[in-house]
């Protein structure tokens, strides 16, 4: 496994200064094939190293990690470039990452906390919730630096109405503009989408976890239907993933069109007025609310 590793890190490597020669070509077309290429080596990355931290897990760990499925507190988030808790491979940059890749839309620090305890193995110390500013910045003085040098960046959603960055939300640097802006539908349905994710991730773990099984019951019970009879509320090991996608499906269906086309007259309206680092960090000029041309 090492081994493997090894030789995803070296394309990895190659595909990053290459990128950096492209860009300053202005070549978009081989830029924007590279970057797709690179995506491609760090998900691998990605699946090594956690094949790798599954391989070594039965080592024992030089502390007691906190309890699985415990919420983290609001506003905590992995410190970046820190290492992760004893025990864990993943530095806590990508545990933050694995959650939200598994998510696949914006989410709260507290969530993608409970996320990665939950399908990932105990995530990072909480911090204080103005750590978020440090965050950010970190990564947006890093993308400033070295534009697309790394495989991924940490970034802000943005609101649909004034493309700011969206209080609290993290997403991640290569999802499109659609996923990463947020408009007045985009909470419900990203909740949806995040349900139906985590029921289908569930459904492939064994049975008896108790983590991911309450972790799927919070969003079960938030959402109609969801938790199958009246009486199994209050159970989190009776919730059927299967019966949470169809309900989450059901109402996502209801709200999807109009969002989808709110976050796309967003988008369009960022890569018109904004350069990259805004693009993926937010502006602050609140004027392109009311800006169609």
């Amino acid at each position: 496994m090492a081994e493997s590793v090894d030789m995803v890190e070296r394309r990895i490597d190659a595909l990053r200064a290459e990128i950096r020669r492209t860009v300053a070509a202005r070549d978009t077309a081989r830029t924007r094939a590279l970057r797709a290429e690179l995506r491609a080596a760090e998900h691998a990355w990605e699946q090594a190293v956690t094949d790798l931290a599954e391989e070594l897990g039965a080592e024992p760990a030089a502390e007691s990690p906190a309890p699985a499925g415990s919420l983290a507190p609001a506003g905590s988030l992995a410190q970046v470039g820190s290492l992760a808790p004893a025990g864990s491979l993943v530095p806590v940059r990508e545990q933050v990452h694995h959650a939200l890749t598994l998510l696949c839309v914006p989410a709260a620090p507290r969530l993608i906390a409970e996320v990665h305890a939950a399908f990932f193995g105990p995530s990072a110390p909480s911090l204080a919730a103005n750590r978020l500013t440090h965050l950010r910045r970190d990564e947006k003085r890093s993308f400033e630096t070295a534009p697309y040098a790394r495989p991924y960046h940490l970034c802000a959603a943005l609101t649909a109405a004034h493309l700011a960055p969206a209080r609290g939300l993290i997403a991640v640097s290569t999802w499109p503009l659609e996923r990463r802006v947020v408009g007045p539908l985009s909470p419900r349905v990203d909740f949806l989408t995040a349900a139906v994710r985590i029921a289908r991730r569930a459904g492939t773990m064994p049975d008896g976890s108790a983590p991911v099984s309450k972790l799927l019951w919070r969003f079960a019970t938030n959402i109609p239907g969801a938790t199958g009879s009246p009486g199994t509320l209050d159970r989190h090991d009776t919730v059927d993933p299967q019966t949470v996608i169809r309900a989450a499906e059901a109402e996502r269906a209801v709200h999807a069109e109009a969002d989808r086309a709110q976050r796309k007259a967003a988008a369009d309206r960022a890569r018109r007025h904004l350069d990259d680092v805004q693009q993926l960090f937010g502006s602050t000029l609140r004027t392109l609310q009311g800006k169609t041309a």
